[in-house]
């Protein structure tokens, strides 16, 4: 497959997972799509530090328009051009790394909610195995289901920011060869 093409299948991918951590991360503001939560700041400190949106969203989705230029005809689509695709798809990795650790943390800690009459994070000193076993969700009782909600959405977003890696990192190894070998643009007839 030609650099070029690889290009622009990597970017057509890339943009629909970033609107899928920028969508997840901004759900998670809002547990049981209420915004009393937020208001009152009873959410999960992870959901601040904003992976999805920050991360997995815009540090991907602007790398990920510039490799699907890199992947047309014309100015960008050279071997400078593509030795660029590289640096921006260093800066998707770094984003999508960023989106994976605070996932990771997020899955890890659990939600915070309403245990009797105490806003904490129940789950946080134990092993990460309320997530497989969920006899221990009963102590959340607000909001309603947060666990479900949580582990949801905190898992899309480590499925996207894991997707994302891999191809942005597919992308530094295409760049460096569309910008050691050249890019390939098929001749028309003379």
């Amino acid at each position: 497959m030609c650099t070029g093409k690889c290009s622009r299948c990597i970017a057509v991918t890339l943009y629909p997972l970033a609107v899928i951590s920028i969508i997840s991360n901004i759900v998670l503001f809002f547990p049981g799509g209420e915004i009393k939560y937020a208001k009152d700041g009873h959410i999960t400190e992870e959901v601040k530090y904003m992976g999805g949106l920050v991360g997995g969203g815009l540090m991907v989705l602007l790398p990920a328009l510039y490799i699907h230029m890199t992947g047309e005809k014309g100015c960008c689509g050279n071997r400078c051009g593509m030795f660029l695709s590289i640096a921006f798809a260093a800066v998707g990795v770094a984003g999508a790394l960023y989106s994976l650790i605070v996932a990771v943390l997020g899955l890890q800690n659990g939600p915070l909610c309403k245990v009797v009459l105490i806003w904490t994070t129940p789950f946080k000193e134990s092993d990460p195995s309320y997530l497989t076993d969920s006899s221990g969700w009963w102590k959340c009782t607000e909001p309603s289901n947060i666990v479900h909600f949580n582990t949801g959405l905190f898992g899309t977003l480590l499925a996207t920011s894991c997707l994302q890696v891999i191809l942005c990192g597919i992308q530094m190894i295409n760049g460096l060869f569309g910008c050691l070998c050249g890019t390939c643009t098929e001749k028309g007839p003379l």
